[in-house]
């Protein structure tokens, strides 16, 4: 099971209501946070959400309200106790930019390692049991997007097993994708496994206008969340100027890459009430809902 919160949907400045720009994913106790705007460490603890559990944060761009919040969240880290190495990773140019947030840390009690992603093409990459593929975006800086899957094994079928008399003490290994000998005769995981197993797929996106790698990106999600700077559609222009998106953009993009279900967020401070403008996704896309800080979803395989 993945369990997914958003711990801020705001753009540009934090509302009284309305952290800044975060995601937490978290899978088997560990967690990635994505962006760590202004105020993240709050929204955290008002959200009950570990902070000594997470193992990478991902960053789409070094906007200030995507990455203020690294300081104050770095230093509660190491004031857990935490020894462990912490990733950060980002696109091309933002390690720099990093380094010096993080001078005013001083002395962390562990190692943040960083790496910086091609801003050109995609890059795949593993990231606590999660295969991770980072896009191009198209925003006023360097700015990637990402997508997230569990690869779900085929279910073990007992029996199959049974029929080809194969071992119990056999089965975990089958299962895990090893072959097997017994009396002298090789015995194959598709002998014993069933049908292949969509993934369980999520989809980050923000900062940007609609690209093609968007699309293929997020292809099959169970969950997009897509940032949706304004609402009505009279905004497109001023929203294109800024290299953002509008609610029905999103959902354009939603309904064309057969995603099941839509979260908007990174809203303008300009728009305290998002809500209002839903009809302006939803008649492109129905399964689409205007996101809030906290709001969660758990995702799990399939029966």
């Amino acid at each position: 099971m993945i369990n997914v919160i958003i711990t801020g949907t705001g753009g540009m400045i934090p509302l009284p209501d309305r952290f800044l720009a975060s995601c937490v994913i978290e899978y088997n106790g560990r967690k990635i946070l994505i962006d760590c705007g202004e105020g993240t460490q709050v929204s955290l603890h008002k959200g009950k959400i570990s902070i000594s559990k997470i193992d990478v944060i991902l960053l789409t761009h070094c906007h200030a309200d995507h990455i203020t919040g690294l300081p104050g969240l770095l230093l509660t880290i190491g004031n857990s106790g935490r020894t462990e190495p912490l990733d950060i990773i980002g696109p091309r140019g933002s390690m720099s930019i990093i380094n010096s947030l993080l001078v005013v840390c001083g002395y962390l009690p562990f190692e943040v390692r960083m790496s910086e992603l091609h801003d050109t093409k995609p890059v795949e990459f593993e990231q606590i049991g999660l295969n991770i593929t980072s896009i191009p975006l198209k925003h006023h800086m360097n700015c990637v997007g990402y997508s997230l899957e569990l690869k779900l094994k085929p279910h073990f079928n007992p029996e199959k097993a049974k029929q080809l008399n194969i071992p119990v003490n056999f089965w975990r290994t089958l299962h895990g994708g090893e072959s097997v000998k017994v009396m002298d005769k090789t015995i194959t995981p598709d002998m014993v496994l069933g049908e292949e197993r969509p993934p369980i797929k999520i989809s980050y996106v923000t900062d940007t206008r609609p690209v093609d790698w968007i699309n293929k990106i997020v292809r099959n999600s169970d969950l997009f969340i897509c940032e949706g700077m304004y609402g009505d559609d009279e905004q497109k222009e001023k929203t294109s100027e800024k290299m953002h998106m509008i609610f029905s953009e999103a959902a354009e993009i939603a309904r064309d890459s057969n995603v099941k279900e839509l979260w908007l967020t990174h809203f303008s401070p300009a728009m305290p009430n998002p809500g209002e403008y839903i009809n302006f996704a939803k008649v492109i896309f129905s399964n689409t809902f205007v996101g809030h800080d906290h709001m969660t979803k758990y995702l799990k395989p399939e029966e």
